[in-house]
């Protein structure tokens, strides 16, 4: 499996990384981390060794990046894999592009997990997955024998290693007017951890329990936890009082199962489920039935091509490509700032964790934790695997009332909950 140094080729960013390193540092990292647990403590030799074999055969993930005139750009890194270390601070802290041996991830783990960190500007959660798969597998076949005897040592069917930009692939031309909401929403603020610490509580559930309550409710499983989170911050947070602000929960959208894509590259979009107290007295299932009206609206396919042409026109304009990059730098930053805090916070569902059937006895838990940005103090992931479902809080804030809201919330819902959180 393991293959050469290649030939030195560049490749664009795509639409949406365009904007990551010039709003990425120490403090707004975008960086996001998925882990898998393991049935068995972490080799780390074997891990090293499977990172090694794995990722000359990812052209997104074998790359270094570069700035140019205009924009940023990747060129084929020829460099030894990063090196695999055990976890030692906090998640998703900042992958400077000029260390790491230039990579733009890296790869920890601690007892019986294994962490892939990434930078958001190679691919989302979707195209990270596709990768991280396939690195378990190589590590799992490298560590238990009776694998190496019965899968074959290459990627498996299902693995994609398109990496088209599928964002001007499915660009129509077709005007539309801004998709963005300037409008502030509701802030998470409050004592903050220090420098880098990051809160993480991870709620375990049973995913049929959820599945079967957001049915009862009439509502997707997405939409009913996001309804419950929306519901926390509004008691918890605002203590239930109207406010002229409304509480906007971001949730991104995989487009790939819209255009028929299977690009290893970013290729999300991002909607709103926006709730307004203007009034005392909202019950849980009058936020959950608002967020439901909210994301309905907004999750068509017409909408997708509104956003990914609105998005894209803007990059293809002649007159913008041939702005400096400072310059663009510049305007960027200020786009970036009236949109992201129109946003209180995010909720996104990575998906959930299929494995071949002979790896599955070897995997026991998967999550997500992703890192904070302008105006969000405070973001939360979906992840499930077999039947566990994992609904992770990020947060920078000391206070924990709103997660407690949630949980608890969950409970009187009649969801068996088991919570963990890193202490802080």
């Amino acid at each position: 499996m393991k293959r050469a140094n290649k030939e030195m080729k560049w490749d664009k960013l795509d639409n949406t990384a365009l904007l990551f390193p010039v709003i990425a540092n120490e403090s707004m990292t975008s960086v996001y981390r998925i882990s898998v647990t393991l049935t068995e403590k972490v080799v780390p030799e074997k891990l090293q060794e499977a990172l090694d074999r794995v990722l000359p055969l990812f052209d997104v993930f074998h790359v270094r990046m570069r700035r140019g005139a205009f924009w940023y750009y990747f060129e084929t890194n020829n460099r030894p894999s990063p090196r695999v270390r055990p976890e030692s601070t906090y998640p998703c802290q900042y992958i400077p592009p000029y260390q790491n041996n230039g990579y733009l991830f890296r790869v920890t783990y601690y007892e019986n997990r294994v962490n892939l960190e990434v930078f958001h500007v190679l691919t989302d959660g979707m195209g990270a997955m596709n990768f991280f798969r396939e690195l378990i597998y190589q590590y799992l076949r490298l560590t238990i024998p009776s694998l190496m005897d019965l899968m074959p040592d290459e990627l498996c069917s299902d693995t994609s290693l398109n990496r088209e930009d599928s964002y001007l692939k499915n660009y129509t031309g077709r005007q539309y007017k801004k998709k963005y909401k300037t409008e502030r929403a509701v802030e998470l603020t409050g004592e903050f951890l220090p420098p880098k610490g990051l809160s993480v509580m991870h709620g375990y559930m049973p995913l049929d329990e959820v599945r079967k309550k957001a049915r009862e409710k009439g509502v997707s499983m997405n939409t009913y936890l996001t309804g419950i989170y929306t519901y926390a911050i509004y008691k918890a947070y605002l203590h239930g009082v109207p406010t002229a602000k409304p509480i906007s929960v971001c949730v991104p959208v995989n487009l790939r199962p819209f255009y028929d894509s299977n690009t290893t590259k970013n290729f999300f979009a991002m909607t709103a489920a926006v709730f307004r107290p203007e009034r005392e007295s909202y019950t849980l299932d009058d936020v959950i039935a608002i967020v439901d009206e909210s994301l309905k609206s907004q999750i068509t396919k017409e909408n997708m091509d509104s956003l990914i042409s609105y998005n894209v026109s803007n990059q293809k304009n002649l007159m913008l490509r041939m702005v400096p990059l400072f310059v663009k730098k510049l305007a960027m930053k200020w786009v970036y700032r009236a949109s992201a805090l129109a946003n209180t916070t995010t909720v996104t569902n990575i998906g959930a964790l299929k494995v071949l059937k002979p790896y599955e006895p070897f995997i026991a838990g998967y999550s997500a934790v992703l890192s904070m940005t302008k105006g969000q103090n405070m973001k939360c992931s979906i992840s499930s695997y077999q039947n566990h479902l994992t609904f992770t809080i990020s947060s920078k804030l000391a206070d924990h009332s709103i997660q407690k809201c949630f949980f608890r919330t969950l409970a009187r819902e009649g969801i068996t909950v088991t919570v963990e959180t890193n202490g802080e």
